[in-house]
């Protein structure tokens, strides 16, 4: 009797401390509805369009990742309308744009035509750009979109403004109801919503960016990086927290620290899953 009494009162206190972890002890993950499609139709002038082109390049567009001057991830932006016709006569210019605008929107979308040295992927002699096509996937920006950023650097620059101006409700939602907010059903989908795969390489998705870490081994090594810290849990730290552990050969402030405020609690689960090697 006095052994079951045991079992029972472990079991209930085992109930209770997981109850009280999965309430207290988790990390807060609220869901936060994705960028949306500015609202460009209408009458709007110049400077307006390229202002919305400085939020897009600042937000939605995602610019700022790895365009900065803090991680050295890949050249900065600001002067890339002044060297445009410069980048065109490069010998290893393999592109097809004759001016400024052809040229930052292709470099936009057909990322690999001129890849500026030394910002290339390892081991493709600076042939393969890491950039994502920013018409595609998780950034998905409209041609409006694509226009009002290269608006907004080639203003940056000093050059003037060819791109023209959006008319009636060219690139504008259909109505002003909020977004429906897109949860991942699996992991390959959560990794390609947050862009995971612009600097990782992820376990079961073939292509990737080597600008951070390779995650394929995360499942043997993860358990091992901080004393005390199992494999999820270093893995939800370094999701939540990216700067309190660095990977060596990489620097810090190259991962965004504000995926607490998108992920959802299933989005991150799957992602911790597929990195821990779970099925």
């Amino acid at each position: 009797m006095k052994a079951l009494l045991k079992i029972v009162v472990f079991s209930l206190a085992v109930i209770c401390g997981f109850a009280g972890y999965t309430t207290f002890g988790l990390p807060l993950i609220v869901p936060e509805a994705p960028p949306v499609e500015e609202k460009l139709g209408g009458d709007i002038t110049m400077d307006q369009f390229i202002a919305v082109g400085e939020k897009i390049y600042n937000g939605k567009g995602t610019c700022t990742l790895c365009h900065n001057p803090v991680g050295g991830r890949a050249p900065l932006l600001e002067p890339v309308a002044s060297v445009s016709m410069e980048r065109i006569k490069d010998p290893r210019y393999k592109g097809k744009a004759t001016n400024i605008e052809e040229y930052i929107r292709e470099s936009m979308i057909d990322v690999s035509a001129m890849v500026v040295e030394g910002f290339g992927k390892k081991g493709s002699n600076d042939t393969i750009s890491p950039m994502p096509d920013v018409s595609k996937g998780a950034i998905g920006l409209s041609e409006v979109e694509i226009n009002a950023v290269i608006a907004f650097l080639q203003n940056t620059a000093g050059v003037e403004v060819t791109v023209p101006l959006p008319t009636g409700d060219e690139g504008a939602p259909a109505d002003d109801a909020p977004e429906e907010i897109r949860v991942a059903e699996n992991a390959a989908e959560a990794f390609a919503k947050f862009d995971c795969l612009s600097c990782h390489i992820v376990p079961g998705v073939e292509e990737g960016g080597d600008i951070g870490p390779d995650l394929t081994k995360m499942s043997s090594t993860a358990g091992k990086r901080v004393k005390g810290l199992s494999a999820e849990k270093y893995i939800v730290e370094s999701i939540l927290k990216p700067n309190d552990f660095i990977v060596e050969e990489f620097d810090a402030d190259m991962m965004p620290d504000d995926y607490a405020g998108k992920m959802t609690v299933a989005e991150m689960n799957m992602i911790v899953d597929a990195l821990a090697g779970k099925k």
